[in-house]
């Protein structure tokens, strides 16, 4: 028998996930899988210790991608090796979404123990799953109120950036990789592993998560109309690479700094200031596919 932890989220996705967790545990269980059920706390300082307790086959992240980021993370820095399974539950559950795991499927690959191993970015000590970003734009999220959110879901930022948008001012970066140096007045830059940011199906068209590479978007300085246009182009999942304000690249490596003093995110959390040194991580995960 399978022995599974699930550390879940009770207030992701409009706490809904509550109503799920009988559920989840039983589509498991029947798949003779054991589930060891982990409730997250704002501080989780005993998940650790828990998961090397448990001595589990593999440890699922039922959450956002907030709790996705923080599982990945203790996973890598504790040398857990385990897979790690994802069920997306929150308001934003863009890795989830890219890799199709959202099947009844999904629960028989984790039951046989079908894995595949995926690349990480990480900036520092910290790694992220599938997004790096900072600017006007990615300041939003961290603004919108936790009871907003949890209300009203993704409308909660939509709302939060109506309100935002005459204040919206250019950064000058630069960001360097192994082949160029790239000056811009930008509104945001994201770094990403997967397609799938922010709810956006089709930011990055290239982007693999076994290619060794990450990819770079920069939204260059533009008028309102045109940011508009952008961003509902984005949300019909059109591919935007080729447009005049955004520069898309690929790098293993980036470099990236700012003159204003600037609050990165990662995977959704508030990630260190500028200036970020990135790197990619090659197959560092084993995921549960």
């Amino acid at each position: 028998m399978k022995k599974i932890v699930l550390v879940y989220n009770p207030v992701s996705g409009k706490a809904k996930f509550k109503r799920s967790l009988d559920n989840i545990i039983g589509k498991l269980q029947r798949r003779g899988c054991m589930v060891i059920p982990y409730r997250t706390t704002p501080e989780n300082k005993d998940l650790a210790e828990f998961i090397r307790q448990a001595e589990p086959e593999g440890v699922i992240a039922a959450g956002g991608d907030g709790t996705v980021h923080e599982v990945v993370n203790l996973v890598m820095h504790e040398g857990f090796d385990v897979p790690v399974g994802i069920i997306g539950s929150g308001t934003s559950n863009d890795f989830a979404t890219y890799l199709r795991l959202d099947t009844k499927e999904y629960f028989d690959r984790i039951a046989q123990g079908k894995v595949m191993e995926v690349d990480l970015g990480k900036v520092g000590d910290e790694y992220f799953i599938n997004v790096a970003s900072a600017g006007m734009v990615t300041s939003i999220a961290h603004e919108v109120d936790t009871k907003l959110k949890n209300t009203f879901g993704k409308l909660a930022y939509y709302v939060q950036g109506l309100k935002t948008l005459p204040q919206f001012k250019a950064l000058d970066v630069t960001i360097r990789t192994e082949d160029e140096e790239i000056r811009e007045k930008v509104f945001l830059f994201l770094i990403v592993n997967s397609s799938v940011v922010a709810s956006f199906k089709n930011a990055a068209k290239l982007a693999s998560v076994q290619d060794g590479k990450l990819d770079l978007l920069l939204v260059k300085q533009c008028n309102i109309a045109e940011l508009m246009t952008l961003t509902a182009e984005l949300l019909a999942g059109k591919d935007v690479t080729g447009r005049k304000e955004v520069i898309y690249r690929q790098a293993a490596n980036f470099e990236v700094s700012c003159d204003t003093e600037l609050v990165s995110d990662l995977d959704g959390e508030l990630g260190p200031k500028l200036p970020l040194k990135i790197e990619t991580i090659p197959k560092a995960l084993k995921l549960f596919y």
